[in-house]
């Protein structure tokens, strides 16, 4: 009898750690929807606490996600991107990959065909901005199929499967602006789309996998390595445990083909390929660069200038590019002596491809356009960090003799891409425009140079 009592006693002790488990959870919950109370929302309980499993149901780093994902979709205008964006046609053509079909859960089914991007070229066709609009307008595609999908499942569909073919994939993926640039964008997904990604398989991994993904690791979160699964030669056999065979490419072992009997369902996964040079934006950068002023702008210093508006609905426009190294960009309003931004300062390509934009002035005033050589602010000089790391102790890998002689050949560019630790100066060349639309005139600017270590 007495033991009898021990063991439903103990069962009764486990029912009570597990409720207390829930109940955590589940303030976790109350207490971020009343800090985010404030926002408008559509999203239900269950898409918000993904929120709070991607900072560990930290309620406090739950929100500031929460909030900076706000922002950001607000600044791209993610809400209508589907029916507002017209993706550049460089980015339709050559972005490699597609969803193909769906998991046994009913998720997308997406193809990624790293082995055929050429990121060096749609870095050099398109500005970053661009790339993260592509890559914004295929995840809200993902939503708009798990609404169709759960309606036509009767049950909530959720998750992305990827399956990233390493297939072709050679030392030229060790371009680490091109490295940087995708691993940002899979950082666009993790801090926007919060548990999207269900599970990603990698197959036809090349020898020199393990010293890409060792480069890579540093710049890759905790959430999504536990998600990847790196596949052997008999890959198809795990595949088809999570993908039916009729949404599965044949040529990964499943049976889906074009309808033409392609194996490779190219009508479905853009297979990428080299980008023309008739797309790169830099091949017109000279004679664009003729009509542009000159400016300097030493390591640490900023160059600003200011333009009066004086309607409201006058529209600032910038166009600019420089030479060697990327640049800070913002654009902030007067007000009272001090500086509100309206254009967050970021970190722009702009030593690839020229930079342009415009912003709308609603007020009134001096709108000052900022750019900032200041790199110690710069997230991605961390990233380089812990690249320069990686690359030394990946040094003694059978590939790197073909790495360095691609490094040497590819261009001189490269090296000045990972930061400019020799050279303390950036050639800038910046033209800005302020247009009143109504009336179609334009004012001039000043240019004011500031530099504080003269």
């Amino acid at each position: 009898m007495e033991a009898n009592n021990s063991k439903r006693k103990h069962s009764y002790t486990l029912q009570h750690l597990e409720s207390e488990v829930i109940t955590k959870e589940d303030i976790a919950l109350r207490k971020f929807k009343e800090k985010v109370s404030d926002l408008i929302t559509t999203q239900d309980d269950y898409s918000l606490t993904k929120w709070l499993k991607a900072r560990n149901f930290d309620v406090d780093k739950a929100e500031a996600m929460f909030r900076a994902s706000i922002a950001y979709r607000d600044k791209m205008k993610v809400d209508t991107i589907l029916t507002d964006y017209e993706p550049p046609e460089v980015l339709t053509k050559y972005m490699t990959g597609g969803v193909c079909g769906h998991d046994k859960d009913g998720s997308p089914l997406r193809i990624e065909l790293y082995g055929h991007l050429d990121m060096k070229g749609l870095m050099y066709s398109s500005r970053k901005v661009d790339l993260e609009k592509f890559k914004l307008r295929q995840n809200e595609l993902v939503v708009k199929d798990w609404e169709m999908m759960s309606q036509k499942l009767n049950k909530r569909v959720d998750g992305l499967t990827v399956i990233l073919d390493m297939e072709g994939v050679s030392s030229k993926m060790f371009w680490r602006p091109g490295l940087q640039m995708y691993l940002h964008l899979v950082r666009v997904l993790e801090d926007n789309y919060p548990e999207m990604l269900k599970r990603l398989f990698v197959v036809n991994a090349p020898r020199i996998f393990p010293i890409l993904y060792k480069i890579s690791r540093p710049l890759i979160s905790d959430d999504m390595r536990n998600k990847i699964h790196v596949l052997g030669a008999n890959f198809a056999s795990t595949l088809l445990e999570y993908i039916d065979a009729k949404d599965l490419p044949a040529y990964l072992g499943g049976e889906k083909t074009d309808p033409d009997g392609n194996p490779r369902c190219e009508t479905m996964i853009n297979q990428g390929g080299d980008v023309p040079e008739k797309y790169y934006i830099n091949s017109n950068a000279e004679s664009c660069c003729q009509h542009m002023t000159s400016a300097t702008v030493a390591r640490g210093d900023q160059l600003t200038l200011d333009s009066e508006v004086k309607e409201p609905g006058s529209v600032l426009r910038w166009e600019f590019k420089t030479d060697g190294y990327d640049i800070g960009f913002g654009v902030f309003r007067v007000d009272g002596g001090e500086k509100v931004p309206v254009v967050p300062i970021e970190r722009v390509n702009s030593h690839i491809v020229p930079e342009d934009g415009s912003y709308t002035c609603d007020v009134p005033g001096t709108y000052d356009d900022d750019d900032d050589n200041d790199d110690d602010d710069d997230d991605d000089d961390d990233d380089d960090d812990d690249d320069d790391d990686d690359d030394d102790d990946g040094g003694g890998g059978g590939d790197d003799d073909d790495d360095d002689d691609d490094d040497d050949d590819d261009d001189d560019d490269d090296d000045d891409d990972d930061g400019g630790d020799d050279d303390e100066k950036m050639m800038m060349m910046m033209v800005v425009v302020v247009m009143m639309i109504k009336i179609k005139m334009t004012t001039t600017t000043t240019m004011t140079m500031m530099n504080p270590l003269t």
